[in-house]
């Protein structure tokens, strides 16, 4: 009997519907329970521990990827914008896909392999999409490329990354956890005068002064700022000002803002982002296409200049001429689509 496998109880949760992560073990087996995840995203939500991937009509029309073509996706996160790609190369040319976080990678690589996609199809490696010329250096240039910059939801949702506010978990946000320093190290090493900055380059946060200055005399009176909710605690007490009334929604939108700006400098995603498009047009092929996803407005900035640059340089031929939205049916059906803007460029 020592073989026996040991049932495991699945996690008890109070009331008729989960409310933790782990509580939600219909939505985190989706295999199993299909109905249930369907039921999910027709209310407009995205299942725990699942990604839905925006736009992929959009993209899969500019990128208008032919068979026998090589692409490369630049962040394979849940892999829904790959595995369409694949589906269009059907089992003929190449892809190619990049991630820094090696648990994400892994579980996509297993579900891409069950979709019917095997190494034959896709080469993944683990390793920074701002190094895109290295890639092309060992697998030559490429036919269509897309990068998503938006993080995945299901590192936002798992509350042991410690992605969002409004679950308990480690102040980490770093995409690859085996490198570079947590977002807690973070408050800790840096000056009132470079968290106001952060805070207001990186997501325009109007409250960044009052937010930093909070941090620090939390610090002093030698309280750590170790976790999401810790964090989100400081936050309300720096906006102990605002109206009783208008308190509650001021402070949600700013610990989006405030865990945005944070998660960038973590990532470095700005300077990452800069090398990127920096080097991309270099490794397209003749007649090449890009497109890119991005979700807030220093991201957007960076792209809308880096492709008029690259179009006056004669890189590209051709670039969008203004960004494209998701449309509202998807918007209604994906609401982590509202921010959404893809741009796209041509070689």
């Amino acid at each position: 009997m020592d073989n026996e496998v040991k049932h495991i109880r699945r996690v008890r949760y109070s009331g008729t519907h989960p409310k933790k992560y782990n509580e939600k073990y219909k939505e985190l087996n989706p295999e199993k329970y299909a109905d249930t995840v369907e039921h999910v995203r027709q209310k407009g939500m995205t299942p725990a521990g699942m990604h839905i991937s925006i736009m992929v009509d959009e993209i899969l029309e500019i990128l208008d990827i032919k068979e026998g073509e090589k692409g490369y996706d630049a962040t394979l996160g849940y892999g829904g914008h790959t595995l369409a790609m694949l589906q269009k190369l059907n089992h003929t040319g190449h892809m190619y896909a990049t991630d820094v976080d090696t648990v994400e990678a892994a579980k996509t690589k297993e579900r891409l392999k069950k979709a019917g996609f095997s190494e034959e199809d896709i080469t993944i490696e683990l390793m920074n999409f701002a190094d895109v010329d290295k890639l092309s250096e060992k697998y030559g240039r490429f036919d269509f490329v897309l990068a998503d910059l938006g993080v995945s939801s299901m590192q936002i949702d798992n509350p042991e990354r410690g992605f969002s506010y409004k679950y308990e978990g480690p102040l980490d946000l770093r995409l690859n956890q085996s490198t570079g320093i947590t977002a807690a190290e973070r408050l800790k090493s840096a000056s009132l005068e470079e968290l106001a900055g952060m805070f207001e380059e990186n997501s325009d946060e109007p409250y960044a002064y009052e937010i930093a200055r909070e941090i620090k005399n939390t610090e002093r009176k030698g309280v750590d700022i170790s976790t999401t909710i810790e964090l989100r605690n400081v936050i309300e007490r720096a906006l102990c000002f605002i109206p009783e009334n208008q308190r509650k929604d001021t402070v949600k939108k700013t610990c989006a803002r405030v865990f945005q700006a944070l998660r960038i400098d973590v990532n470095n995603e700005f300077e990452v982002l800069y090398e990127f498009l920096e080097r991309i047009p270099h490794v397209l092929n003749p007649g090449g296409r890009l497109c890119v996803l991005t979700f807030h407005s220093g991201e957007d900035k960076l792209v809308k200049k880096a492709f008029k640059q690259a179009l006056k340089d004669g890189f590209f031929t051709e670039i969008s001429k203004d960004v494209i939205k998701p449309t509202p049916k998807e918007c209604a059906l994906n609401s982590r689509a509202h921010s959404t803007k893809l741009r796209w460029a041509r070689v």
